[in-house]
């Protein structure tokens, strides 16, 4: 119960900084790169919050990209899973009580109308490659091999870089349950493109923690 809860703290945590750092501060004060740090500074401040008791997953994708590389095994898998759809879910909750409106929760999305008006073709690149890229980054800052200490440092760093290069792309997702809360209160065009937000940061998943499994890197 103890992981389960830390990891329903830390989604809450990433949602609630990182999205509440586009809606609440929003573009003209901290700008893309203010909102990048936002996110990036949350992983950073739960990996050792919450790293010691969960491992700080906060995110789907990261958690089947663990197991794939048999660092954990289906049960805790699916565990986690509850914990940081239930986060993500009442961090958004949360950042719609301060808002007053579940019309901008930092939802995730692609199209005519959203931000950079990139296309769902690009959007699924973008959200593929990037979580590729991120799993490779956590599976490789946590091995037996990497520096003590220094893995909550790298993977929030990777995190913020990948929102300074996709912010205007898709909102960057990387992360299931990151879309899944705003979304789910957001309704309309969200909801309905919720399911790329899903599919893509699984397949990157995959893509990443295959290249572990199979001891390419090693």
């Amino acid at each position: 119960m103890s992981k389960m809860l830390a990891e329903f703290i830390g989604t809450l945590t990433l949602v609630l900084f990182g999205c509440g750092s586009a809606v609440l501060a929003g573009a003209d004060n901290v700008g893309q790169l203010g909102v990048s740090l936002a996110f990036g500074g949350a992983i950073i401040a739960m990996a050792y919050g919450i790293g010691p008791i969960s491992g700080c997953h906060v995110n789907p994708a990261v958690s089947l990209a663990v197991f794939i590389a048999g660092r954990m095994n289906l049960r805790d898998m699916l565990s986690y899973w509850v914990a940081q759809f239930a986060g993500a879910l009442a961090g958004a909750a949360i950042l719609a009580a301060i808002v007053g409106s579940t019309a901008h929760l930092g939802q995730n999305g692609w199209g005519p109308g959203y931000l950079g008006e990139y296309s769902q073709q690009s959007a699924l690149i973008f959200e593929i490659v990037m979580t590729a890229l991120f799993v490779i980054v956590i599976l490789g800052s946590t091995s037996e091999k990497a520096s003590p200490g220094f893995a909550g440092l790298a993977i929030g760093v990777t995190l913020a870089v990948i929102h300074i290069v996709g912010i205007q792309v898709t909102g960057v997702s990387v992360n299931p349950a990151r879309s899944f809360g705003p979304a789910i209160l957001a309704g309309g065009q969200a909801l309905s493109q919720l399911w790329l937000f899903f599919v893509a940061p699984v397949i990157g998943a995959v893509i990443g923690a295959s290249l572990y499994r199979v001891r390419l890197l090693s």
